[in-house]
């Protein structure tokens, strides 16, 4: 078993992890950045980021995270592609244990675990997620000028995606699996009266359906079941969101740090720390509401800062 000593761990990486290990080795802290099962964060199953500050034409998300990354490493901070398997904050320094047993001893610790949409997991999804399937209707939905999507939910985040969705879309049709919602009254009244929403009631995906060109893929159709009937059709389709929720990365800390009924990291006041001294939260674990690669970021900064500080007692 190897023991390493550090001023900062960070667990997860993506824009939160990344920009926070900047702003900390900047500052002279020694940091590690334990990078997880999915190095760079949910950006690097995204194709064209258009809407993060400094890049004109838009970045490739894999891309976008590397050169995170890079700039992270320029300033002395390491990446470990390893997964934090266990934590204890008992007492300082606190301990962290990879899959493996390996052990590292941090100061302070920085969690950016971020979280992961929740999927239908049905055939076709992975294989067509960026290429017409997405999970974020803010990051993607620009690119469906006049064209007709699909959202597959009934909560508010289906509602509230789908009129947002109407911005761009020549028409937004809900499949929703049964005739009730689980969305607000209001939420639900605002999506039925928008002249640009349909429904497919009583109706799942079963599959994903696409062609793929070359090195080139496309969803084209969803294979959609009437679960009353059975009966099931090929629906033509360039574009679909599935809007079922979000579920934080954040099983690893449950009865040890504050959270709230989903799971997100509760934060004190307008801080990252949490509701243990020298443990700061960042990103999507612990942002149920914006869930933007550019407000990750800036609650990195604000959880390297708070930790230099802490650290600075």
């Amino acid at each position: 078993m190897n023991t390493t000593d550090t001023d900062i761990a960070i667990i997860g990486s993506g824009p939160a992890g990344f920009t926070a290990a900047l702003y900390a080795s900047r500052s002279n802290l020694s940091v590690v950045v334990f990078e997880g099962v999915q190095p760079g964060g949910q950006l690097t199953i995204t194709t064209d980021v258009e809407n993060y500050p400094g890049f004109e034409h838009g970045i490739l998300g894999p891309e976008l995270m590397d050169v995170m990354r890079k700039q992270a490493h320029r300033f002395g901070a390491t990446s470990r592609y390893e997964t934090i398997a266990r934590v204890d904050f008992s007492q300082r320094p606190f301990t962290l244990w990879n899959e493996r047993g390996d052990q590292t001893r941090a100061k302070a610790v920085i969690i950016a675990t971020g979280a992961s949409a929740k999927l239908l997991g049905v055939p076709g999804e992975s294989e067509y997620m960026g290429y017409g399937v997405s999970a974020c209707a803010t990051c993607d939905g620009f690119f469906f000028r006049e064209q007709p999507v699909f959202i597959i939910g009934g909560g508010d985040t289906a509602m509230e995606e789908a009129i947002y969705l109407t911005k761009f879309a020549s028409k937004v049709t809900i499949v929703h699996r049964r005739r009730d919602f689980r969305a607000s009254r209001i939420m639900l009244e605002r999506a039925q009266s928008n002249p640009k929403i349909d429904f497919m009631l009583d109706s799942v995906v079963e599959e994903y359906l696409g062609a793929t060109n070359g090195h080139l893929k496309q969803l084209t159709h969803l294979r959609i079941r009437n679960t009353v009937t059975n009966d099931v059709q090929d629906v033509p389709a360039s574009g679909v969101f599935v809007a079922i929720g979000h579920q934080p990365n954040t099983q690893l800390f449950s009865g040890i740090l504050d959270m709230d009924d989903v799971g997100y990291i509760q934060t004190k006041g307008k801080s990252s720390q949490t509701n243990i001294p020298g443990v700061f939260a960042c990103g999507d674990a612990q942002d149920s509401v914006y869930r933007q690669a550019i407000t990750a970021a800036g609650s990195g900064c604000m959880a390297a800062i708070d930790a230099e500080r802490w650290l600075g007692h």
